[in-house]
């Protein structure tokens, strides 16, 4: 296969950890071809939708974080004649972000096959995709009022702020009902008012870990990466802090996975990464889930194979016309 990945700039990927990394190695086992973009290298151009790519290989340095790789030069190729396209930019989901998705939507109608559907990412913000899913969240608000936050934080006395658009737990904030600070915390969130966020009642099982469950073709990988906070902290994500710790998934984890996984499938979404706190789905993500690594150097199971796997059968039927 020709595998294109849309992905960060390279030096900047932690070979240690990052998930498109792992994809990438796998697939090069796999002998498929790999070809990487920036965000910038998309481009229609005569009314077809191109990216100026260049080929990757591995180098004998490939755990060495900014020596993993060889590129070509740039080639410009219609999306299309690659045999599947990796959305895998981290977020912030701009304007940019946006008009990438456009674009690549475009490239689908002309033959491309990407994944996450780029209609898929655009459609399912990582915050409030989970009140499609109401019975299984915790209360939850979602408001640019001052007012209603203060009444909702009156009625559970310790709830969580988000904005809708964060990553690796920044701007999140834990407010109890004593708390002397809320009037500024409210002002900075949502911008005196003018940018909706998003509250939830506080869950106490945070302290046994945030629980990263990954939905590879709507099946959900068997463990769970439990991303634990450190102490006096309530954000268990490892981008702030937290310890990652393997455990298979709960009845409740694999009966959310399992009403979830058909449905995200539907939208075009192969690779999900939900959050769950307890018995609580708190996020859905979309645009690049990560925690394969984790995942597979913890507990054993190979989740970018299983990535792969699922990446040539789909190949397979969008050969035979299947889909």
């Amino acid at each position: 296969m020709k595998l294109a990945f849309i992905i960060d700039q390279l030096d900047s990927i932690k070979t240690s950890k990052d998930s498109s990394f792992a994809m990438i190695c796998e697939a090069a086992t796999r002998n498929h071809q790999i070809h990487v973009l920036y965000q910038h290298d998309i481009a229609l151009i005569n009314n077809i939708v191109m990216g100026f790519s260049r080929s990757l290989t591995l180098t004998d340095s490939i755990h060495q974080d900014g020596h993993w790789y060889k590129t070509s030069d740039t080639l410009a190729t219609p999306l299309y004649e690659f045999d599947a396209i990796l959305m895998r930019k981290d977020p912030p989901f701009d304007l940019e972000y946006v008009y990438s998705t456009y674009l690549l939507e475009l490239a689908e109608t002309q033959g491309a096959l990407v994944i996450n559907s780029p209609r898929g990412i655009r459609d399912h913000n990582e915050k409030l995709a989970i009140t499609k899913f109401p019975q299984f969240i915790a209360p939850t608000l979602v408001t640019s009022q001052t007012h209603l936050i203060r009444e909702f934080l009156s009625n559970h006395q310790d709830i969580i702020l988000k904005p809708l658009d964060g990553m690796g737990g920044a701007s999140v904030f834990r407010v109890h009902s004593a708390d002397h600070n809320i009037s500024v915390i409210l002002e900075t969130l949502t911008h005196y008012g003018t940018r909706t966020i998003m509250a939830q009642r506080y869950i106490p099982e945070i302290i046994q870990g945030d629980k990263r469950i990954l939905l590879i073709a709507g099946k959900a990988v068997p463990y769970a990466l439990a991303r634990i906070p450190q102490a006096g902290e309530t954000r268990g994500n490892l981008a702030a802090g937290g310890i990652g710790k393997i455990q298979p998934l709960s009845e409740r984890d694999k009966q959310i996975a399992q009403c979830l996984g058909p449905e995200l499938v539907n939208q075009g979404l192969m690779l999900v990464g939900l959050d769950v706190i307890g018995d609580y789905l708190t996020e859905i993500n979309v645009t690049s889930p990560t925690g394969m690594q984790e995942i597979t150097r913890l507990a054993g199971f190979d989740v970018a194979g299983m990535m792969l796997d699922a990446i040539e059968e789909s190949m397979n039927l969008k050969n035979s016309g299947t889909v």
